[in-house]
């Protein structure tokens, strides 16, 4: 059957996705032929990441992206997405007080057309979560490895190997969805501990390097297609090796993620 024929996907779908066991495939984008492409293969959710800022503006971290920069990206996503259920961050320092989080998150879903924006970090962003939730603007909570954050974690390193990260980790999961967080991502965690998350959570929960226990996962498109500029994540896999095309690729992942072969043992932590 063809992607597009089928109803667009909502926060409902992935709900229910989840108390069936089925897994869910999600991409980043930044632009609407890979939008569209992406739509096509059947994949669930688009993220606009602020990780354009590396592999679209080839800076050295996420933090210079801007939220105009998000907005010109998510916009020209819309575009080409018809079916997926459309993602976007929220920059480095955007949501920094309540009142510049609603004003952000209201701008990246009236003016970039986002369906759920992604915020970084744990119980400290309860409050801010419940204002958006609370006002109708759905929000996917990210933890462990948070980008924006990587001057303070010390680099881009696995987070919750320790029993007392761990044990916060899952704290601040329970925290930020009583707050009214709709998904959880977790990235660069031990997949034992993700997938003790994932089964905790009566949320979605989407897994970047976090193990195939979750209940999807996500890539960086450019990694996923083999094109990343430097060193490869270890979480990652090259989909163009075995493929002739991108269409090709994109629906490899998807297939992937779907029927459990994508995340293996070694794209994953301990």
């Amino acid at each position: 059957m063809n992607a597009q024929s089928l109803p667009p996907v909502t926060l409902n779908t992935l709900r229910d996705m989840k108390r069936a066991g089925e897994k869910f495939a999600c991409l980043t984008a930044y632009d609407a032929s890979f939008a569209r492409l992406i739509d096509d293969a059947g994949v669930e959710v688009i993220l606009v990441g602020d990780s354009l800022g590396m592999v679209v503006q080839g800076r050295e971290t996420t933090l210079p992206v801007t939220v105009e920069d998000i907005l010109y990206h998510s916009r020209c996503v819309a575009r080409g997405s018809r079916r997926a259920l459309l993602m976007v961050d929220m920059p480095f320092m955007s949501y920094a007080t309540p009142e510049q989080a609603l004003r952000n998150a209201a701008r990246l879903m009236q003016e970039g057309g986002a369906h759920i924006v992604k915020l970084e970090g744990g119980a400290v962003q309860a409050d801010i979560v419940r204002q958006l939730t609370e006002r109708g603007i759905p929000v996917c909570a990210h933890l462990g490895l948070q980008p924006q954050s990587v001057h303070k974690l010390g680099g881009y390193r696995v987070q919750g190997r320790e029993a007392s990260a761990a044990q916060v980790m899952r704290d601040d999961a329970r925290a930020l969805q009583a707050a009214g967080a709709d998904m959880l991502l977790l990235e660069c965690v031990p997949a034992v501990l993700a997938a003790e998350i994932t089964l905790a959570s009566e949320i979605p929960v989407i897994g970047i390097g976090a193990g195939p226990g979750c209940d999807a996962q996500v890539l960086v498109l450019y990694d996923m297609l083999g094109i990343t500029l430097g060193k490869r994540p270890k979480f990652s896999r090259n989909f163009m090796q075995d493929n002739p095309t991108p269409q090709a690729a994109i629906a490899a992942y998807a297939h992937a993620v779907k029927n459990g072969a994508f995340p293996a043992p070694e794209h994953t932590f301990s």
